[in-house]
């Protein structure tokens, strides 16, 4: 008994700390110090929530920008046994896993590029465009992916393109506190805005 008692109130009380009184000190701390993005990061339209800044989505229009390819799946709907491609799928956030001389991935590079430069004949492809991430989710491209986009959507929403590369250049977020990370442009953010520009 005097070393079970001592085993079961430890247990009791590290289960009461960890499980218990930890988390939800930290929910509140959250809650009260980051509460935008403690609850998703959410962006808003009309007070309606039409996604989140930490998740993509799958923009196919020519009249917006895409964001980078995602591997994610789900279900296939005539057959639940089976998946299908379902871009951006926040459920099921994977990479393709396949090796960088697989078959299957280098054939869909290949036909992404060749789609793109089509698209834009006279700038190089940048790779964020054919290249999925690890997530699947990822919200973001580089700004040279974005600028990459403008005579495809300018063209599209019959813009002149410095009005969009302005908007480009209006989103491009930089490093954080100067050093940290890259300078990126958030896809959902940009095609507000474009939207927002074409419809004063």
């Amino acid at each position: 008994m005097s070393q079970i008692r001592p085993a079961i109130v430890m247990i009791l009380a590290m289960t009461v700390i960890t499980g218990f009184a930890y988390p939800l000190a930290m929910t509140g701390i959250a809650q009260v110090a980051f509460s935008h993005q403690a609850n998703g990061s959410l962006i808003e339209q009309n007070g309606k929530v039409i996604g989140s800044a930490l998740v993509g989505q799958n923009f196919t229009s020519d009249k917006y920008f895409h964001g980078r390819p995602s591997a994610t799946s789900g279900p296939d709907p005539s057959d639940p046994s089976k998946t299908t491609s379902v871009p951006y799928n926040a459920g099921a956030s994977t990479g393709s896993n396949y090796g960088p001389t697989s078959k299957p991935l280098m054939d869909r590079i290949a036909g992404d590029v060749a789609k793109l430069k089509a698209e834009n004949p006279n700038t190089p492809v940048p790779a964020d465009l054919v290249t999925a991430s690890a997530s699947g989710l990822d919200p973001d491209i580089t700004p040279a992916g974005a600028l990459f986009q403008v005579p495809r959507v300018a063209k599209a929403r019959n813009l002149p393109e410095d009005k969009v590369r302005q908007l480009v250049a209006d989103n491009t977020e930089g490093r954080f506190l100067g050093v940290i990370g890259e300078p990126h442009v958030n896809v959902l953010k940009l095609n507000m805005a474009l939207d927002a520009a074409s419809n004063p």
